[in-house]
């Protein structure tokens, strides 16, 4: 193992049966797909740019293409998924969540973000990550939105990607903080049979344990130890919620390579 990212042995065989197997017919492939995540999470973790890789792994085009290529055939999200259900199981729960919970947070873009906004709480231009994660921190859905879109705007559409996929969903109550109240809960009751608990701060510059909304401040914590997710880079707002994904199926990896 060269850098800290790299893929364990037991690592890989949770995922590499993700990925087709070598053909007997054209050219040998020239780098195996777990040299080729080990580039991507190296990217992830460090933050560097795609062309300043090291000269260790493949070239950066073609570490590039094969992002790119996973990240449009949903390859990316449906190993999260995979991994996701594999660590419940392994901590004891159900494979789909009953209850979750969602927040917000304001990072800054780059110049080259084609989408993004002024967030005046916050005091940050750039974009908004719009998180669903399950009572143990797991990501369940990320939505990358403009900064100055309010978070009860951002919690809707979150939802309605999230309640209008294909598979079903089990989550029958969300806890949000104060920001998501609003006419929307009513709304989500209706569309999606689930009631949204807001629970509120009652003291001011004091501590005190909120229920569940510590669960995904955490999950915040986690994905601030990646540095590509300390600012957005990324062109696209659906690129930075691949690397939400990236860096939690990482994360997963690591958990359920010690198990």
């Amino acid at each position: 193992m060269r850098y800290t990212s790299d893929l364990t042995d037991s690592e890989w065989k949770l995922i590499d049966y993700c990925f087709p197997k070598p053909s007997r017919k054209g050219r040998p492939r020239r780098h195996s797909f777990r040299e080729l995540l080990n580039a991507i999470f190296y990217l992830v973790k460090t933050g560097c740019q795609w062309r300043n890789l090291p000269k260790d792994f493949a070239p950066w085009r073609t570490v590039y293409h094969y992002f790119r290529l996973w990240k449009r055939n949903g390859l990316w999200k449906q190993i999260h998924t995979h991994l996701r259900i594999h660590l419940r199981l392994v901590e004891g729960r159900k494979a789909q969540p009953s209850a979750a919970i969602i927040d917000s947070q304001s990072v800054k873009s780059t110049e080259t973000s084609d989408e993004r906004g002024y967030d005046a709480g916050k005091k940050v231009n750039g974009r908004k990550r719009h998180l669903l994660v399950d009572t143990i921190g797991l990501v369940l859905r990320v939505l990358v939105l403009p900064a100055n879109i309010q978070d009860r705007d951002g919690a809707q559409r979150l939802l309605e990607a999230f309640f209008g996929q294909k598979t079903r969903r089990r989550v029958k109550h969300i806890w949000a903080d104060g920001g998501y109240a609003g006419a929307w809960l009513a709304t989500a009751r209706r569309l999606w049979r689930c009631t949204v608990e807001v629970v509120k701060r009652n003291e001011l510059h004091t501590f005190k344990l909120l229920p569940r909304r510590w669960v995904v401040e955490r999950t915040f914590g986690w994905l601030g130890r990646s540095r590509r997710l300390n600012r957005d880079y990324e062109r696209q707002a659906a690129t930075g919620e691949t690397m939400v994904y990236l860096a939690m199926i990482r994360l997963m990896l690591t958990r359920l390579g010690r198990s």
